[in-house]
């Protein structure tokens, strides 16, 4: 005799997709609490060291200069009569703002003061250099 072979009803398999969306919207929340969002000037920049460095605390305009001598704000290149025309506009949304110069080690020094100029000329009051604190 051959037994008979009973075919089992196949049950339906479901994802509790709820759950699942629950957990992934705790993740991202989670992840965005955690993270830091820093400005930066869009350029790689190797900067000095200083014994004297400290951190800034509030929110400031960064101006990038490269190793060619190029300006950078809010990673787009500008150059000397644009960045004045710029800082104006950044100083009438909030006058108090200050201008960090995040210069490259190896960028000409005389790019740094025509910078540091035009920040003088469009009425900023608190201009700084970055540089590394722990000198690397």
């Amino acid at each position: 005799m051959i037994p008979s072979i009973r075919k089992r009803a196949k049950k339906d398999v479901e994802i509790a997709i709820v759950n699942l969306v629950d957990v992934i919207f705790i993740l991202l929340i989670f992840f965005i609490m955690t993270t830091t969002f820093s400005k930066e000037t869009g350029l790689d920049i190797t900067k000095p060291a200083a014994g004297s460095a400290s951190q800034l605390e509030k929110e400031n305009i960064m101006v990038g200069i490269g190793k060619e001598g190029t300006i950078h704000v809010d990673e787009r290149q500008v150059d000397l009569a644009m960045l004045q025309s710029l800082l104006r506009r950044e100083r009438a949304e909030d006058a108090d703002r200050t201008v960090v110069i995040v210069a490259d080690r190896n960028s000409e020094m005389g790019i740094v003061v025509d910078v540091m100029d035009e920040c003088n000329l469009a009425g900023v009051r608190k201009v700084s250099v970055a540089a590394n604190q722990d000198g690397s």
